[in-house]
Order: structure tokens, then C-alpha cells, then sequence
């Protein structure tokens, strides 16, 4: 199937706020753990209830490919994206702060489906079902809880994650503090490596779910964040030991219409679909109105700084469109911008989906794909030792061979600082647009103001502190002194 149909249980979705502002508490009268759950199909519906937020949706989906979603966010806050206004334009200049609600709203969303994660691990392991599908669910409800946990904490910091014994007494006001750093640090790290012990291995997960290559994949990421480089190189290695994962010949081909079902590049996936199961409206936010065939909002651009990063024949920029001739007659181009280009070529990436009839697109959104294991390895291999080596370089030239570019050479990139900065550019190039990781990989090497401030110039605000987004004001005020704000937006 092109898609994963996610039905979700009344009963899960009646979670509401009680006395403790940071706790979800249970409405009883929708959902009663003496008897749920029972069945197979009980443990599905809860599994496939940690996928919901995961999806695309403007509403309440974290992966949504609009304005309310990580990767266009995220990106936003670097060269790869710009914005003219709104909230575009507060994350291309870095001037968000704490009464920016679209920045906060992702913790203010999203926290709280952690504690309904938590819930239902304790719900299948206390349940009667058999043996091995509690491993498998409470496996796949762990990836989904370290994954949402990492990509709020990457925004955020450390976040508050309810104790269970909390959780289970919702009429007890009981405000709580975040977790300490490293504590936070290895909630993630415990689930992840735990859920990679009992998901199915990758040719036997299905497609858009969890598989133990996920895991380690999520792994990675976590590791890049805490630059704890041999364990980067350990998770690296895990996965091409299983010997399942090779890049695709087309780089292009990968975010066509086509479901990428056999592609075994791809690690994780958000299927997509007209009928807005899981939304995918990449278009409709970066397609000006006059384009040819079926347009959108042009909500977004890139930047001609991030355009002429590229190296020419560099196939990965096929779908940044320099030029276009509108359905007014009239050629668009830095030369001839209109509105539509003025900061830079639209940042199309997918396929354009003409024959879609609506704003949504039936590509599916690629979170995770194996050429980002072989860049974090050679990253991991040279800064492990701060010494770049042949491997490292090696490793680097099998994206670059693909994106049919020439290979570099170890003399060239032999001092490690020169070693980074090719790095945070390949990775820049290669998942552009995809799931936003470019800017934690600016942060992770200290980049990420200098390159906001060489991008913006006077206009930018950014500043170190802006690294992490700030937390709502009623966060802070249900805290009772509890929860406190990230530095800098006092």
C-alpha cells in the first residue's frame, strides 16, 4: 500500500490536562486499564497511537511540511530557508523569544504525547497478551517516545518526562522540574538502544514503521548532538553490519511520487497521501501561485548564498528552481525575482506533483536515509582523534560519487577544522529540506550564529543563547518556580 492508514481509538485521544499542568492525567470513563489491553489488536491500536504525532498534519502533526512543522522551522533558522515574514522571517533572523508562540507551541504540543508513551508501555507490560508482542509494541512505542524526546529536547533542552508513578496519580497536583542534562540525555539513549534490541530487523519492518535500523539511526543523531564520537562510529557500524542498507543510484528519483517501498536507502519514511491521513503540502508552501501547471503559497525560499554553495553539476540542487517562466508569460530569476525569489530559487526538493487537485501530495516525507550513517561516520572518524583519514575521506565520496560530483582528497581536508566545514556543507546538500537536522549540525561545530550573522547581516538577531528555543510563558508560570526557562530569554 502507498500509505499507512492510522486509526486511532477514541479512548487514546481523550487524554486531557488535570491539577498538574505538566502531567496528562486519564479520563477513566473512555479508557480503563483493568481490561485494555486484552488482544493483539489492543496492543496495535496503542503502537500505532505513538505514530500519531509523528505524521504529517498542520494540526497536530510534528513532521508536517508546513510552517507547523520541524523541518521547515528548523531549516528556516539557516541558510537553507528563508522567510519575507511571519514566522519565516522570525526564524531566518533568529528573533524569536518567549512570547513566540509558533516556536513554543512545539513543546506546548508535544511534550505531554511522552507521558501518553509511557502509559501505554506500562499498560502492555502489564497486560496478559502474549510474550513477544509486548516486546515488539512496547519496542515501538520506545523508538517513537526517544524519537519525539530527542527532537524536543534538540530544540529545547532537557524537557519535563513524568515519572509513571506520577502519571498514575493525576489528581495529586505535583509540579515538576526538568531533567537534569545527562538525565535527559539518557532517557533517549536508554529507549533507542532498548527499542534496537526487539524491533524487526529493516527488510522485515513495514514500510513507514520502526526498525532496528531506525533505532540506531536515532542513535546516531543523539550521539552527533553529545559529539560522542566512538559511539557514532559504533552505531554506524552496527547498521552497515546488517547489510541491508546501499544508497540509490537516483539521488532526484528518491522524492518522487513513486512510494519508495524497495528503496533501500531509506530508513524512515512518513508516508503521504491526498486524503490527508498523513499530510504532505511541500508544494503548496513553496510554489509560487504563477507556477507553471498547479502553483501554491510561496510561503518560503531558499537563499542564493545556499544556491551558490553548490558545486555546478551537483545533482542535489536539481529541484532548487533558479528560473521559471510563469503562467504570466514572465521569466523568474535572480536577475528578475518579482516576489517570488527575491532571498533566493525555490526550495522544491519533491517532485512537483502537477497532477495533484489539491494543496496535499502523495510524495512521502524522508526523515532518515542511510547516506546520513556514512557522513556521520567520517564525521565521527575525524573528530574522534581530530585527525581527518583516508576512510573518513572515502566514506564522504560515495555521497559525492552519487551526486555525480569528483571525489576530494585527503590533502585537501588533512586539519581538521577545513575537514568540518566540507562536512557541514555536504551535509547541507544532502539533506536539505528533509528533516531540519542542519542546524543542530551547525550548532554541534559552533556555526550556527556566525553563519545567521553572514547570512543576515545587521538585521540578524542571533546570538549563542538563540541555539535553543524558548519555552512559552505559561509553561514557566504552571511551574511554580519548578520550571525554569533556557538562558537568554529572561
Amino acid at each position: 500500500m502507498k500509505t499507512i492508514k492510522i486509526y486511532l481509538m477514541g479512548l487514546l485521544v481523550t487524554l486531557s490536562v488535570a491539577c498538574s499542568p505538566e502531567l496528562e492525567s486519564i479520563n477513566y470513563d473512555e479508557i480503563n486499564p483493568a481490561i485494555f489491553p486484552q488482544s493483539e489488536a489492543d496492543i496495535e491500536a496503542l503502537v500505532v497511537a505513538a505514530y500519531y504525532p509523528l505524521r504529517g498534519s498542520w494540526a497536530n502533526g510534528i513532521h508536517s511540511t508546513s510552517e507547523r512543522g520541524v523541518m521547515f522551522t528548523l531549516d528556516a533558522t539557516t541558510e537553507i530557508l528563508q522567510g519575507a515574514y511571519g514566522q519565516q522571517q522570525e526564524a531566518t533572523l533568529h528573533s524569536y523569544n518567549q512570547a513566540s508562540s509558533t516556536f513554543t507551541r512545539y513543546y506546548d504540543d508535544f511534550y505531554n504525547k511522552i507521558s501518553s508513551h509511557t502509559l501505554s508501555i506500562d499498560r502492555i507490560e502489564n497486560s496478559s497478551v502474549n510474550e513477544n508482542l509486548k516486546k515488539l509494541g512496547i519496542a515501538e512505542i520506545k523508538c517513537a517516545r526517544g524519537f519525539l524526546a530527542y527532537e524536543l529536547f534538540d530544540m529545547f533542552g532537557p524537557l519535563v518526562v513524568a515519572p509513571l508513578e506520577v502519571l498514575k496519580n493525576p489528581l495529586t497536583e505535583t509540579p515538576l522540574a526538568r531533567m537534569e542534562y545527562n538525565e535527559m540525555v539518557s532517557f533517549i539513549e536508554n529507549d533507542l538502544l532498548d527499542a534496537a534490541v526487539n524491533l524487526p530487523a529493516p527488510g522485515n519492518a513495514a514500510y513507514g514503521r520502526f526498525s532496528q535500523g531506525t533505532a540506531r539511526m536515532m542513535l546516531i543523531r543523539l550521539y552527533l548532538h553529545e559529539k560522542r564520537w566512538a559511539d557514532v562510529e559504533t552505531q554506524s557500524n552496527a547498521i552497515m553490519a546488517m547489510n541491508y542498507y546501499q544508497l540509490a543510484p537516483d539521488y532526484v528519483g528518491m522524492f518522487s511520487k513513486v512510494a519508495q517501498v524497495d528503496n533501500k536507502e531509506i530508513m524512515f519514511v512518513v508516508p503521504a497521501d491526498y486524503a490527508g491521513t498523513s499530510e504532505n503540502q511541500w508544494q503548496l508552501m513553496v510554489l509560487p501561485s504563477n507556477y507553471p501547471v498547479r502553483g501554491g503559497w510561496s510561503t518560503i525560499q531558499s537563499s542564493w548564498k545556499f544556491y551558490d554553495s553548490f558545486e555546478a553539476n551537483d545533482v542535489r540542487k536539481t529541484n532548487l528552481i533558479a528560473e521559471y517562466v510563469g503562467t504570466d508569460g514572465i521569466t523568474y530569476n535572480r536577475s528578475n525575482p518579482g516576489t517570488v525569489m527575491q532571498l533566493g530559487p525555490i526550495p522544491l526538493k519533491i517532485d512537483a506533483d502537477a497532477d495533484r487537485n489539491s494543496g496535499l501530495t502523495t510524495v512521502d516525507m524522508i526523515i532518515y536515509r542511510y547516506a546520513d550513517v556514512l557522513l556521520s561516520k567520517a564525521e565521527a572518524l575525524a573528530n574522534k582523534t581530530n585527525v581527518p583519514n583516508q576512510e573518513a575521506i572515502d566514506l564522504v565520496n560515495l555521497v559525492r560519487e552519487r551526486a555525480k560530483l569528483n571525489p576530494i582528497l585527503l590533502a585537501n581536508y588533512a586539519d581538521i577544522d577545513t575537514f568540518n566545514k566540507m562536512i557541514l556543507l555536504e551535509r547541507s546538500h544532502e539533506y536539505w529540506c528533509e528533516n531540519g537536522q542542519y542546524r543542530a549540525d551547525l550548532i554541534r561545530h559552533g556555526k550556527y550564529t556566525e553563519y545567521a550573522n553572514a547570512l543576515n547581516g545587521v538585521a540578524s538577531q542571533s546570538a549563542p543563547y538563540k541555539a535553543l528555543f524558548p519555552f512559552s510563558l505559561a509553561r514557566i508560570s504552571e511551574g511554580k518556580g519548578k520550571f525554569l526557562q533556557n538562558p537568554g530569554y529572561n
